[in-house]
This record gives C-alpha cells, sequence and structure tokens, in this order.
C-alpha cells in the first residue's frame, strides 16, 4: 500500500520552491535543492508534485484566483457606489465633494487590497518578471498587463462619459500608465526585504491620477486659493533653484 503524503511536507516544499524560484527563477532553480532546503527527499518532492513547473502552476493559480477577487470585489464596490451616490460630475472633482472623495477611497481601498496581494506575492511576481523565461509562464505576465489594462481603459471610459476625468487622453493611455506603474512597483518589491508603505503607495497613486486626469475645466478652478506667496512667484527662483540643484554635488554613490 502507498504511503499518503504528508501535508506537512507539502507546505514545506511550496515554501522551500517559492525562496529558491525567488533566488534564481524557475529555471534556474533545482529540485534537489529544493528538498534540501527542507530536509525531505526528491522522493517527498514527486509524492506531492510532477514537477517545480507544477508546483509553481498551483502558486500561480492561486495568486490568479485572489487577484480575480480582488478585481470582481472592487467592480462590484464601484457599482454599489454609483448606485447609491448617482455619477461624479465635473463640479464634483473641481470642489473635491464628500462624494468624489469617496470614489477615491473606494478606488484606493481597491488598490491598497491588490498592493497587499502583490507583496504577499511578489515571489510570484519576480518569476513572471524576470524569471520565467524559457519556460511555459514566460508570457503570462503580458497577459496580466493586457487583462488589467483593458479593465482600467473601460472604468476610465466610464467615467470619462460622466465628465468626472479629462477626455483629451485616450482611456487606453492611462488604463497603460497605470497598470505600468504597478508593474514597476512590483519589481521594487521584489528587490526589498522590508515591506514599504503600501497604504502610503495607494494613496500616492490616487493623488496622482486626481491631480492628473481632472477635467480642464474644472482645474482651471481650483477648490483652495493659492497663499499670496505662491500666487505671484518670483520668476527668478525657478532658474536659481534649478542652478543650486546643478551645483551641489551629490552625496554618496
Amino acid at each position: 500500500m502507498a504511503r499518503p503524503a504528508d501535508p506537512h511536507a507539502r507546505a514545506s516544499l511550496l515554501s522551500a520552491a517559492r525562496a529558491e524560484f525567488m533566488k534564481k527563477g524557475l529555471k534556474g532553480a533545482r529540485i534537489e535543492d529544493i528538498t534540501a532546503a527542507c530536509g525531505l527527499s526528491k522522493g517527498a518532492f514527486y509524492l506531492h508534485f510532477e514537477s517545480k513547473e507544477a508546483l509553481f502552476g498551483e502558486v500561480l493559480g492561486v495568486f490568479s484566483a485572489e487577484l480575480q477577487t480582488i478585481i470582481e470585489q472592487r467592480r462590484g464596490e464601484t457599482e454599489c457606489f454609483f448606485l447609491e451616490h448617482g455619477p461624479v460630475e465635473i463640479h464634483d472633482v473641481a470642489e473635491g465633494s464628500e462624494r468624489y472623495e469617496q470614489l477615491l477611497r473606494v478606488s484606493t481601498e481597491g488598490d491598497l487590497r491588490t498592493l497587499e496581494l502583490m507583496w504577499s506575492y511578489r515571489d510570484v511576481m519576480h518569476v513572471l518578471i524576470r524569471g520565467s523565461q524559457g519556460t511555459e509562464f514566460e508570457s503570462v505576465m503580458w497577459s496580466y498587463v493586457d487583462r488589467e489594462v483593458e479593465h482600467v481603459s473601460q472604468e476610465f471610459q466610464r467615467l470619462q462619459s460622466r465628465g468626472a476625468l479629462r477626455t483629451d487622453v485616450p482611456s487606453e493611455v492611462i488604463g497603460s500608465l497605470i497598470v505600468g506603474t504597478y508593474v514597476l512597483l512590483a519589481q521594487r518589491m521584489c528587490q526589498t526585504e522590508e515591506k514599504p508603505d503600501l497604504a502610503a503607495w495607494a494613496r500616492s497613486i490616487h493623488r496622482l491620477i486626481r491631480e492628473g486626469c481632472v477635467p480642464r475645466d474644472a482645474s482651471s478652478r481650483p477648490a483652495v486659493a493659492p497663499r499670496a506667496a505662491e500666487a505671484t512667484p518670483s520668476r527668478r527662483a525657478p532658474a536659481r533653484a534649478l542652478s543650486r540643484t546643478r551645483s551641489t554635488p551629490r552625496s554618496g554613490p
């Protein structure tokens, strides 16, 4: 009678394999190194997984399912927002109304959940971005990117049609910029062991979206008047600041 697979060994193999994939990529990782890292034999590995690719595929499947859940949750929350509060109008953006601020909070919370998931699976992101060349997974990242660009573009099209966002920039360009930002943030996560302030990242992303995508009519009517000292800056000040920047040597490497 075949010996049953130990579920604790399976968890150990998954953890060791993810660490090995992070260091060497999918193609460079070796099963014997994975098993040695958790004190198991190669035979134990094959009790649970057919190959290292099958193991990675399982982890990727869990990540994909959780990402899809977040996407659907965010879409549902956005729909509920519009049903409850009605469309966001151009004056909401210009005045920074409570309705507009609430929409931003909903979006920021959704983005924070996405960033938290990316941090939890930063090893998977690393493999998809840099460690899957020459394997069956090498195009997976760009399939994610294409899909998310389409999702973001559709969301921006809806807001553009309601006058809440500027219409002189194609929605697919905005989608590409936002999704590209997330790819670069994922890469940055892969390069650090200390967890960044993901809430600050999410807020910053939406601050840039809000300031860069405000309709032109709204941007010409700021809700808060500039202070007197800021309203009439010296024309020479920027040149002096630039001169100081150029002439001041950087410290460190």
